[in-house]
This record gives structure tokens, C-alpha cells and sequence, in this order.
């Protein structure tokens, strides 16, 4: 029992003194394990006097109950500390400011399309879209380009499937076939604007891309006049470059318009006095126009003598390049921040 009070005076600091669980396990093993003093003098009750064991039993049972209780205790502590650190490490400083990602926008060619499909579709029209890979019916034939126009020709059209004109398969030269597709697929009154990705076999320099964009308009019904056309580009013009732009039309040739034109609006940077936007004639040149041919209805299945139309179109890079004062049409497509973020 002497070796038992020694030990019961050195257990608490000892057991205090452990700093891991790991360490505070050792220590357990030491005071309460099988190779223990208490462990041992228990199976020592039986070499006693038969009177001696209550007391002596009582006396051991009450110090391991002691040393498991300090055990116990010192492990609580061990395990809220873990906890405390846990919690440390994990800590979210709600005071710092977070990390904000930069706010994206569209690219200057979507906020055009976008921008110039709400303008007409705020009068009627309707948004029509087409397959880029067309067939040569749809972007020539319907389109009354006859097989002999230099536009067919492999130096001026990418050709997927090049060589028998019933089947061919191009990348599509112009946003046009919508128009076609269109009439094919509804009878009269139509009202459609038509943007979308174009292709052709041009050098990519400061005015031209193999790869671009236009927007076609369409609007046939009964009745329809070249005044009417005149009316819905003088609209446009207004809704894009300012309620003060004016419009005028030159005469031209298009396949499958006649009459035809070429659209000029006044400048809006010089207000048609003569700048250096304007080559100093107080006009940008913008799209193409013109009265449906009637072989183009015939091609449909529309009757010209029952119905007449309109048709425009320009490229979305000249549109925006005009307004925004961009002089080279690479600056659309480097992917360059600084352009880009211009527009935001």
C-alpha cells in the first residue's frame, strides 16, 4: 500500500503534464494497465488475511477509480483543446473583404446583333435563323445567281461538297438563305430580320474577314412599296445612330432584288457636313436593298403578282465598326481586352 500512496500523490501532476492523447494513453497504461501497481496487488488480495481483504480491496478499488477519474477529466480537456484548435484553423475572418471575380460582358459583335434585332422586332418582325453548312440551291439558286456568276466560284465561296450543282454544300456566303428557307417553309405575310455568322474566301485584312456577320431583313405581303422600304431603313437608321440621322439610296445590282440600292446614311460624327469618318462626303455607306425579284418568289413557290416584298442587309462588323469608330475590322476578332473592355 505505501507504493500505492506514491503513486497516487506523483498521478496528477503526471497526468496533467501529458500534452497529446497519444501521451495521456501512455500514462493510463502506466497507473491502470495490466502491468500496473494497482493491477498487481489485486491479484495479490488472495495471499492476504481473509479479514484483510474488504479493507484492502476498498482501498484499491478507490484509487483506480481516482486515477480513471483524472484520466477522464485530463482526456475531456485534451479533447476540447483539439476542438478549440480545429475550430482556429477553420475560422472564417467574415470582416475580410472576399475575392470578386471580374464582371464579364458580351462581345461587341452580340451586343450589335442583339441591339439591332431589338429594333425590329419592337415593329413586327420576327428573329429567323438558318444552317451556316447550305446547300448552293438555297444560298444562289433561289436567289436567282445563275450558275455562271463569279460569286460561285471557288475563289469567292468555301465549298464543302464543290462540283455537282445539285449537291453542293457550302459555308454560307450570306445570311440570305434565311429569306429563302423562310418563304419556303410559310406562306405570305412575311416580316423576318435574319443575323447571323457568314463566310467567304476573303483576305483577312483591315476591311474584310473570311469569317463575319450580317443581318438580312425581309417583309413580303400585298401592297408592299419601295416607299415602305425606304420608311423601315430611315427607322433603323434613327433607332441605331440617333433620332437625327437621315437616309438616302443609290441605285445598284443585286441578283435577287430589282430595283436595287445601296443605303447611305448621314454621319453621325460630323452630322453630314464631312469629317474624316465620313471621307469628308457627309455619308457612310451601311447595306444593300431592293425590291424581291420576282424569280425569287417564283422560286419559293410565292406568286409576284399576288404579293410584293423588300429585302436589306449589311454586315454587323460595318454597322458597329461605323458607329463605334473602329477603322480595322481585326480589332473584333483578337480577343484583346483592351478593345473588348471599351464596350462593356
Amino acid at each position: 500500500m505505501d507504493d500505492l500512496d506514491a503513486i497516487l500523490g506523483s498521478a496528477p501532476e503526471r497526468i496533467e503534464a501529458a500534452r497529446t492523447l497519444e501521451a495521456l494513453s501512455a500514462v493510463e497504461t502506466e497507473l491502470l494497465g495490466r502491468n500496473s501497481v494497482i493491477t498487481a496487488q489485486r491479484r495479490g488480495l488472495g495471499q492476504l488475511e481473509p479479514s484483510e481483504r474488504p479493507a484492502a480491496g476498498a482501498r484499491l478499488n478507490e484509487a483506480a477509480q481516482r486515477l480513471q477519474g483524472l484520466v477522464d477529466e485530463r482526456r475531456r480537456m485534451l479533447d476540447l483543446e483539439a476542438e478549440d484548435r480545429l475550430l482556429a484553423d477553420d475560422r472564417v475572418d467574415v470582416t475580410v473583404a472576399r475575392r470578386s471575380l471580374r464582371t464579364g460582358t458580351s462581345h461587341l459583335i452580340t451586343q450589335t446583333i442583339d441591339e439591332i434585332a431589338d429594333i425590329f422586332t419592337a415593329i413586327g418582325y420576327q428573329i429567323a435563323d438558318g444552317p451556316e453548312a447550305e446547300t448552293a440551291w438555297h444560298n444562289f439558286d433561289a436567289l436567282n445567281t445563275p450558275w455562271w456568276h463569279p460569286s460561285r466560284l471557288e475563289s469567292d465561296t468555301m465549298y464543302l461538297d464543290y462540283g455537282d450543282p445539285e449537291d453542293e454544300i457550302l459555308l454560307r456566303t450570306q445570311t440570305s438563305t434565311v429569306q429563302a428557307r423562310t418563304m419556303e417553309s410559310q406562306p405570305p405575310p412575311v416580316h423576318i430580320i435574319a443575323p447571323g455568322r457568314c463566310y467567304r474566301t476573303d483576305t483577312f485584312d483591315a476591311t474584310h474577314s473570311p469569317v463575319f456577320h450580317q443581318f438580312e431583313g425581309l417583309a413580303v405581303a400585298e401592297g408592299i412599296t419601295f416607299a415602305d422600304l425606304k420608311g423601315t431603313l430611315s427607322y433603323f437608321a434613327r433607332e441605331y445612330f440617333g433620332p437625327d440621322r437621315t437616309i438616302k439610296v443609290i441605285p445598284h445590282f443585286f441578283p435577287f432584288t430589282e430595283p436595287s440600292a445601296e443605303m447611305h446614311v448621314s454621319c453621325f460624327a460630323c452630322d453630314g457636313s464631312g469629317c474624316r469618318v465620313c471621307s469628308q462626303s457627309g455619308w457612310l455607306e451601311l447595306l444593300g436593298c431592293g425590291m424581291v425579284d420576282p424569280n425569287v418568289f417564283e422560286a419559293v413557290g410565292y406568286d409576284p403578282a399576288a404579293v410584293t416584298g423588300f429585302a436589306f442587309g449589311g454586315g454587323i462588323e460595318r454597322v458597329a465598326m461605323v458607329r463605334h469608330g473602329i477603322e480595322d475590322i481585326r480589332h473584333l476578332f483578337d480577343n484583346d481586352l483592351r478593345v473588348n473592355e471599351q464596350f462593356v
